[in-house]
């Protein structure tokens, strides 16, 4: 509700405690709101991370104005969603979301027995992780991203087909087949489209990160996108929709941050969350590939 017509919605009080009224004026809507919104992002700058035991983190960018605001959003090892990070930036790009991952760091996120990280952008973004988390980090891209970005290099017509084959070779159960029917798509395009057929190729092995893992059913349906984090964001939007004017990348900040902590509280465990513990032991025998994973979590994830 915009902060001049908050006065309309509250509750009748008579006219005269309404003429000396001055908590319903815009000004004092609008105090009151950036005081709420410097609350959520300072609670969300300042979470403790050291007491989550995050298994994946999510990072995806919004864009506001002429602005983009990484956010970072991490599962823990019973499924749980957390939102934890939040970094503004021109664009999406390695500097900023090697900053991100150096303050989740900072604040007690901890990689040492493997962390998926699971992203929608360029190689670079990968770059990022690698220097900040090291090979203990697996990186599966999204699947749903590289199909729309290679659709984009294709006329109306190819897409259809194209698209299929995709679809065949991200699912395939034996990830070094599928990566292996990827390639040879982009064989078949590099005549034809060679737009498309480099796009397909940008960071295609880290499209099977999940299937490498052993992870399968409705797990692996939710870690091979960006969705969780994408629907977040969309709350996070649905929050903001009717701001027409961005004083300052401040603001941008803030009304992000209200709209992450808005959205985490109709959050639900991801789909698939049973299967946490076989990710667990996964991510375990990723980062520590000569060490047996504890006895506890192999028995868990039987």
């Amino acid at each position: 509700m915009a902060t001049r017509r908050h006065a309309r919605a509250g509750e009748p009080v008579g006219a005269g405690v309404q003429e000396a009224a001055t908590s319903t004026s815009r000004s004092a809507i609008s105090r009151r709101f950036v005081a709420s919104t410097r609350t959520a992002l300072a609670e969300l700058l300042s979470r403790d991370l050291s007491t989550l035991d995050v298994k994946v983190l999510m990072v995806d960018g919004e864009h506001l104005a002429d602005r983009c605001c990484v956010v970072a959003l991490a599962i823990t090892a019973d499924g749980t969603k957390v939102p934890v990070g939040l970094w503004d930036g021109a664009t999406e790009n390695k500097t900023v979301v090697r900053a991100l991952l150096a303050d989740l760091v900072s604040r007690g996120l901890d990689a040492a027995d493997g962390l998926l990280v699971v992203l929608d952008g360029a190689k670079a973004l990968s770059a990022a992780v690698r220097e900040v988390f090291g090979t203990t980090a697996a990186i599966q891209r999204c699947t749903l991203h590289k199909r729309r970005n290679v659709g984009e290099h294709l006329p109306e017509k190819e897409k259809a087909w194209v698209d299929a084959k995709l679809v065949k070779a991200f699912g395939h159960p034996d990830p070094s087949q599928g990566l292996r029917n990827a390639r040879h798509l982009a064989t078949l395009l590099d005549k034809g489209y060679p737009g498309a057929a480099a796009s397909l190729r940008e960071g295609l092995e880290e499209m099977f990160t999940v299937a490498r893992l052993g992870i399968d059913g409705r797990l692996a349906t939710t870690l091979v996108t960006s969705n969780p984090i994408d629907s977040m964001i969309s709350i996070a939007r649905t929050t903001n929709r009717n701001v027409t004017h961005w004083k300052d990348g401040e603001m941008v900040l803030r009304w992000t941050a209200a709209g992450m902590i808005n959205a985490e509280r109709s959050f639900r465990r991801v789909k698939g969350y049973k299967q946490m513990p076989q990710l667990v032991a996964a991510l375990y025998r990723h980062a520590h590939p000569d060490t047996a994973a504890p006895t506890e979590t192999v028995g868990a994830a039987a």
